[in-house]
């Protein structure tokens, strides 16, 4: 939201106060209160009819450094609040030096002196400023409709690039945008956004995130063009500056301070294949679909009923539609028998035809108008209500209706929706309507989330989320929405999902093929190999299937290559999501993240690692001219072998089965001996594809874990002048050292293999 006209001028009706000079600071061991006057005060009469804005200045955790800054703290606050981790009292250290207060947690110190204007700055361990809080940067406002506003800024560098701020598909790099932090299911084609996250991450090593589970306008570099500007319509603002050097730091610290992702099932990063949305189903078109896929050697994994398993104008009452699924249970054990896991979607809203409608509103389950009316509407299904997942009793009474679904088989469920929540109503924990309008995804998917890990144990519940906030990151997998069936919408779908990974966000996917309309057989085939290269794959769509022979004998070929490429890297695969698992850096990582000294890699948003070691640059044309840029060191090429040594620009063509695909230097790519499927024994015979550097002390120590808990295998490499010595620990298994380009050798314990 914009409060100035230019540079100079107030908006009209608008009012600003800003913090202008420090008149006190009250300093405690780990943290310290300033108090602003918001003008210049030159004698005792100038402290009359004048505000004040406070700021406390604390620290939670190593590494973060919260700012509260308040002008009436008398203000009620009904909630909800983002879960934090950290130290309730805190673990800062404050120092006073004269005019100077300083707090340091970690690599990270803030400094005030009260000598000069008003300036809250940012300095990283090497005492380099890493951003500040200078005039006009701390403020609130009322604008002519009465409404109160807290407002921040945060100064930009020179040549510094913010991201993040959710799932968002407009431009990768938000610098110039107008980004306001509300859910919105506006689809992948617009400036909304399904995720909102009100925390971005900046170039220069260090993160920002505003503790408001609200409407938190952004203006990145877009209002002053120097400054990221986030404002609240509050009486307080609250925001945490979170160090890095490296960004990978900056996300787990952040991750660590709003939540660390839940590790998927091994089986859930196979191929997803769905009915698609309003097509025409039956368990006879289930079968075909399944029955199909085998026949052609593609591997699935899951399959996935779209909204009509259930009966229409009764979403959701999670009851099978008995004229099309007259034996749901039988079908189910017959899907279960041939290896598949199940999942159902589902959504918050509870059809007025329902049966579960008349229930849900006798027991005060439903959301209510202000006048005790259940507030309903006829978008997406008659006469819908919400479930009010702020009331425990309703937490549980929707966990009883999904119950003998897992029951009957059912694996996982898409939590679809829950943008559209409405700020007109009365919540049952007397929660702000305008707060809980971004936070009712986090109850939804997490009421959801915990039913699974209860029935199906911790490491086997995942979900098929769209929409998430801040701490949403907890409950994966999270997928990208409503996108067309064209190059366009593949290419900001992945915009979207490189943002999201660097919100927090470890896993990600997207409907293979598009969702609207029906893909040219060229974009079909180019997102096969995009959708089975990202953390999860899912082949869906609205008005029609997505079996891969609807588009043809080559989009068979290209799924069953890809689908069979992804099982192998499995043990490679599932090593990324352990470590995003453990500390919050994403499977699908911007080239920013993982080379942030390379200026190059800063913008780059049409390529990305899958893990630290390969790199992916989907295909967005039909003649398969693709552009990619390889860092600095030797790169190879997965599936030519060739080798190529960067930094370096390379525009490359391609043919269906194939894309830009390689692997850094220095890399040990674990490889699962059977192709068939993602959860297979990866001990069973596995091969070590090396990448060696040609450092003369290359080591590497490569992780592969054990079938269904079993005990990991660690295996150690060391160059010894022309060879390569591997040890196994763990495992007496025989497994294959294979050096890319060169010499292979297989055995059990001890294998060498020459690196010329």
């Amino acid at each position: 939201m914009k409060f100035t006209d230019g540079f100079w001028r107030i908006r009209e009706g608008v009012q600003i106060s800003y913090a202008t000079e420090v008149r006190d600071v009250r300093a405690e061991a780990k943290r310290f209160t300033t108090y602003a006057a918001v003008k210049k005060v030159t004698r005792r009469g100038d402290t009359l009819n004048a505000p004040l804005i406070t700021a406390e200045c604390f620290s939670p955790a190593e590494g973060v450094i919260g700012v509260r800054i308040t002008h009436h703290s008398g203000t009620r606050r009904p909630g909800p609040d983002f879960a934090l981790a950290g130290a309730a009292d805190g673990v800062g250290a404050v120092r006073r030096d004269g005019t100077v207060t300083e707090l340091a947690s970690g690599p990270l110190t803030l400094r005030l002196d009260s000598s000069g204007p008003w300036t809250l700055a940012f300095h990283d361990a090497d005492g380099r400023e890493l951003t500040r809080a200078n005039a006009k940067s701390t403020a609130f406002a009322t604008t002519a409709e009465g409404a109160h506003h807290m407002i921040g800024r945060l100064a930009l560098g020179v040549g510094e690039q913010v991201y993040g701020l959710g799932e968002r598909f407009t431009p990768f790099v938000k610098n110039g945008q107008v980004v306001d932090v509300w859910q919105a299911d506006g689809g992948t084609s617009s400036e909304q956004a399904y995720k909102n996250v009100p925390f971005y991450l900046s170039s220069r090593g260090y993160g920002v995130f505003v503790n408001h589970p609200g409407k938190v306008s952004f203006e990145v570099g877009s209002e002053a063009v120097g400054q990221v500007q986030f404002s609240v319509a509050d009486q307080t603002l609250e925001y945490y500056v979170v160090a890095g050097p490296t960004p990978k730091d900056v996300l787990a610290r952040y991750t660590a301070l709003t939540g660390r992702p839940a590790l998927p099932p091994a089986w859930s990063f196979g191929l997803w294949l769905t009915t698609s949305f309003t097509t025409s189903y039956d368990e006879g078109t289930v079968m075909s679909f399944v029955d199909g896929m085998a026949e052609r050697g593609i591997p699935l994994s899951v399959f996935h009923f779209d909204c009509f398993w259930m009966r229409e104008y009764q979403w959701c009452d999670f009851a099978w539609d008995p004229d099309v699924f007259p034996d749901p249970a039988g079908m189910l054990a017959r899907l279960k028998a041939k290896g598949l896991r199940i999942s159902l979607w589902i959504n918050p809203y509870i059809a007025q035809k329902s049966p579960l409608f008349d229930e849900a509103a006798r027991l005060g389950h439903l959301v209510h108008r202000p006048d005790g009316d259940v507030w309903q509407w006829d978008l997406w299904q008659a006469g819908m209500g919400l479930v009010d997942f702020t009331s425990p009793d309703a937490r549980a009474w929707f966990q009883s209706k999904l119950k003998p679904l897992l029951d009957q088989g059912v694996d996982s469920f898409k939590t679809d929706f829950g943008e559209r929540i409405p700020t007109d109503v009365v919540w049952h924990d007397g929660s702000d309507p305008e707060r809980m309008h971004n936070y009712y995804t986090h109850l939804y998917n997490r009421t959801v989330f915990e039913l699974l890990e209860k029935e199906r144990g911790q490491g086997e519940a995942v979900l098929f989320a769209r929409s998430a906030t801040a701490g949403g990151q907890q409950y994966p997998v999270h997928w990208g929405g409503d996108c067309w069936s064209s190059f366009e919408a593949m290419a900001e779908s992945l915009r979207g999902g490189l943002s999201l990974s660097l919100s927090g966000f470890g896993f990600w996917s997207h409907d293979i093929g598009g969702f609207e309309g029906t893909p040219d057989p060229a974009v079909f085939k180019r997102w096969l190999a995009f959708g089975l290269l990202s953390s999860h794959s899912r082949l869906h769509g609205s008005s029609s299937y997505r079996v891969p022979w609807e588009f043809g004998d080559e989009a068979v070929e290209v799924a069953r290559r890809f689908t069979r490429l992804k099982h192998r890297l499995m043990p490679y695969l599932y090593g990324a999501a352990v470590t995003a698992h453990r500390t919050g850096v994403p499977m699908m990582r911007p080239m920013v993240l993982e080379f942030p000294h390379d200026p190059a890699c800063r913008p780059l948003d049409r390529q990305y690692l899958l893990g630290a070691d390969l790199l992916v640059a989907p295909v967005f044309a039909e003649d398969g001219e693709v552009e990619v840029y390889l860092p600095e060191g030797t790169w190879t090429h997965l599936l030519t072998g060739e080798r190529v040594t960067g930094p370096v620009w390379r525009t490359e063509r391609h043919g269906y089965d194939s894309l830009p695909l390689y692997v850094r230097e220095g890399a040990v790519l674990p490889l699962a001996g059977d192709d068939s499927r993602p959860d297979g024994d990866w001990l069973a015979e596995p091969t070590l594809l090396v990448h060696p550097s040609a450092a003369p002390a290359y080591t590497r120590t490569v992780t592969v874990p054990g079938l269904t808990g079993a005990p990991a295998a660690v295996f150690r490499l060391r160059r010894e002048g022309d060879l390569l010595r591997v040890t196994a620990e763990g495992t007496d298994a025989r497994f294959t050292v294979r050096v890319a380009g060169g010499a292979s050798a297989t055995g059990a314990g001890e294998v060498t293999v020459p690196l010329a």
